[in-house]
């Protein structure tokens, strides 16, 4: 079949050529024929016509290649690590997941080496109106559309539309993609409100820039609300009588959120804060856990951010970085009874949950960087009936790494994780030792990263 395709292109390719050769012939001939005064007049004439009709360079995107491997050691075996949970805030953060209909491993995923990741990137500017980006990521499962969304160029006013399947812009984090974080894995606070893919959704997306003397941003998001660690948009079902639903699946799209950001330069520091606002139906169905269960309700989440970067010279710089993040649910938690194939009912559950993580990275130079982060739970408050359920808090985390960059496309980061806040199915608490090796390499054109 390979054949096939190749042969008529290669066929068309060299005709093209003959008659490029051909042409200049001709005019050589023409021009030695003609008088003097009229050489430049021939050797002005259009040759390249034939060959721009079969010359797709004009038309070529940027092309990007970033793999992403590790190897990582804990003292928990992967059988294990599996079924470990976040107290009333996440399940499996280490387990295997369904995404887009897929199944996904997180990153760093197994004890020894891990394959997280290939990401296929293309980016073009369509005509003088837009712009167009998608990523292909691939991996053991499978392949999956990461990203694929445009970009208005030409609206007034310092708007900005985009529209497709993007990472939203809902505080510092999110919106950045892996290989670009300043350690492998993301804080306790994204991996236990939005999972292992953080909102990463279909929908469209509206910014525009204020006239400030400070750069400042105002954006809204409408998107369709399928994360399925705060939000979902699945009926829900006991597990073996399909036709009763005792929760419709929420209108479509289901997810809003909003933002405003400002930043601003105070000698050699740079400044950044917002504060953003998501809110949502909530349709959430673990029933496949040990503890099976689902949830029927409306979600809040608010985000502040802060992030400030003081340069010392071209490469070396101290920079901070930190999130604070409140989760407010309210509804109704449905559990299976003994046969599980119906619901408890009139159970009415108030989630309240904040947290945050402080990182701080120093540069050495343009190779090395050193950096550490602290995670924490603070606030666990889950109500049901009225009743405090007394789940655990001060759950927190340390993170300490160590960068060398051998170019701006190669990078290699050796980190250690301390994780306070698991535990097992039977509620015994199960500190985490991780350490991380791993290896990013990057190869053809790709797009600056934002601050």
């Amino acid at each position: 079949m390979k054949k096939w395709f190749i042969l008529p292109m290669l066929s068309s390719a060299i005709f093209a050529n003959a008659i490029e050769v051909q042409s200049l012939q001709t005019q050589e001939k023409l021009v030695a024929e003609k008088p003097k005064k009229t050489k430049e007049l021939y050797t002005q004439t259009p040759t390249s016509s034939y060959k721009s009709a079969f010359s797709q360079s004009a038309f070529m995107p940027d092309i990007s290649l970033i793999v992403d491997i590790s190897y990582a050691s804990r003292n928990i075996k992967d059988s294990a690590i599996a079924h470990l949970e976040v107290p009333g805030l996440a399940h499996g953060i280490y387990a295997t997941h369904s995404h887009n209909g897929q199944t996904h491993l997180p990153m760093n995923a197994n004890n020894g080496f891990n394959l997280n990741y290939a990401e296929l990137g293309f980016a073009s500017s369509v005509d003088n109106l837009f712009d167009l980006n998608a990523i292909l990521h691939f991996s053991n499962s499978g392949v999956d559309i990461e990203e694929a969304y445009f970009t208005s160029t030409g609206l007034s006013y310092g708007l900005t539309l985009k529209g497709g399947k993007f990472l939203s812009d809902f505080g510092r984090l999110n919106s950045q993609h892996q290989h670009i974080w300043e350690f492998s894995d993301a804080p306790l606070i994204y991996k236990s409100f939005f999972g292992n893919h953080n909102i990463n959704e279909i929908g469209a997306s509206m910014q525009t820039t204020l006239p400030t003397p400070f750069y400042s941003l105002l954006g809204f998001e409408l998107l369709q609300g399928d994360n399925q660690s705060s939000f979902g948009t699945s009926a829900i079902t006991p597990a073996n009588e399909n036709e009763d639903i005792v929760s419709q699946k929420p209108q479509q799209p289901n997810l809003l959120i909003a933002y405003a950001k400002a930043s601003t330069d105070i000698g050699d520091t740079t400044l950044l804060t917002g504060i953003s606002y998501a809110s949502g139906e909530s349709r959430l169905d673990h029933q496949g856990d040990e503890n099976p269960h689902a949830f029927s309700g409306k979600t809040a989440v608010t985000n502040i951010e802060l992030t400030t970067k003081t340069m010392f010279d071209s490469y070396s710089y101290l920079q901070f970085q930190g999130e604070w993040m409140q989760r407010d649910m309210k509804g109704q938690l449905y559990i299976p009874n003994d046969a599980k194939d119906a619901f408890a009912k009139n159970i009415s559950m108030d989630k309240l949950q904040e947290g945050y993580y402080a990182q701080l990275i120093y540069a050495f130079n343009k190779e090395y960087k050193v950096g550490l982060r602290y995670d924490n739970f603070y606030k666990n408050d889950v109500i049901t009936n009225g009743i405090n359920q007394n789940k655990e808090k001060n759950l927190d985390a340390y993170s300490v790494k160590l960068d060398y960059k051998a170019s701006e496309f190669s990078l290699f980061r050796l980190q250690y994780n301390k994780n306070n806040a698991l535990f097992d199915e039977d509620g015994e608490k199960q500190n985490l030792d991780e350490i991380i090796f791993e290896m990013n390499f990057a190869i053809g054109s790709h797009p600056a990263h934002t601050f």
